[in-house]
C-alpha cells in the first residue's frame, strides 16, 4: 500500500493477510491489558479476520520494517469507515485496536501511522477521526491528545 520512511527507518503499511494474523494478535497482547484479555487460541482471530477482510468498509493494518512480507511487524490498527445520520449524515472513520510494538515506540511511527490514517478516512469521504482507548491507558491518551484529539465523551461498555 504504501511507504513511510522515519529518520533511517522504513516501514511498510499494507491491508493485513491471514498469515499476517499471528503478528497482530502478538501485538495486541504486548501490554498489561492484552495479556490479560486475548486469546491464546489463534482461531478466533481468524474467524474475525476473515469477517473483516470481506467488509469493504473495513481496513485491517499491518506494519512492517524493512519489508512488506517478511520485516517484523511493529503496528498495526483497524480502520472501519461508519455512514450516519448525525453531524450532517457524517462519515466517521472509526480507528481501533491501535498498537505499536514497545522497541518502536517513540520513533515517530504512531504519529505517521495516524496521519495516514487521516488520509484514508478523508479520502474515503471521512469527516471526523474517533477512537477509544482504555481509562488505564494515560501515556496513550498524551500521545493521542498531542495528535490534536480530545476526549469529548465518556464511552460505556457492556458484555454481551
Amino acid at each position: 500500500m504504501d511507504i513511510l520512511t522515519l529518520v533511517d527507518r522504513t516501514f511498510h503499511l499494507s491491508r493485513a493477510r491471514d498469515v499476517d494474523v499471528a503478528d497482530i494478535v502478538a501485538l495486541l497482547t504486548d501490554d498489561p491489558l492484552g495479556r490479560t484479555r486475548e486469546s491464546s487460541s489463534l482461531s478466533p482471530y481468524m474467524d474475525a479476520f476473515h469477517r473483516i477482510d470481506a467488509d469493504p468498509n473495513h481496513l485491517l493494518l499491518i506494519v512492517r520494517e524493512d519489508s512488506p512480507t517478511t520485516g517484523p511487524a511493529v503496528a498495526t490498527m483497524q480502520l472501519t469507515l461508519l455512514p450516519g445520520l448525525s453531524r450532517g449524515g457524517a462519515t466517521r472513520l472509526q480507528i481501533e485496536a491501535v498498537r505499536v510494538a514497545a522497541e518502536t515506540r517513540g520513533s515517530g511511527l504512531g504519529s505517521a501511522v495516524l496521519d495516514w490514517a487521516h488520509a484514508y478516512g478523508r479520502s474515503h469521504g471521512a469527516t471526523l477521526a474517533q477512537l477509544t482507548s482504555d481509562v488505564t491507558r494515560t501515556d496513550a491518551h498524551r500521545f493521542y491528545e498531542r495528535l490534536g484529539y480530545t476526549a469529548s465523551h465518556q464511552g460505556f461498555k457492556l458484555p454481551l
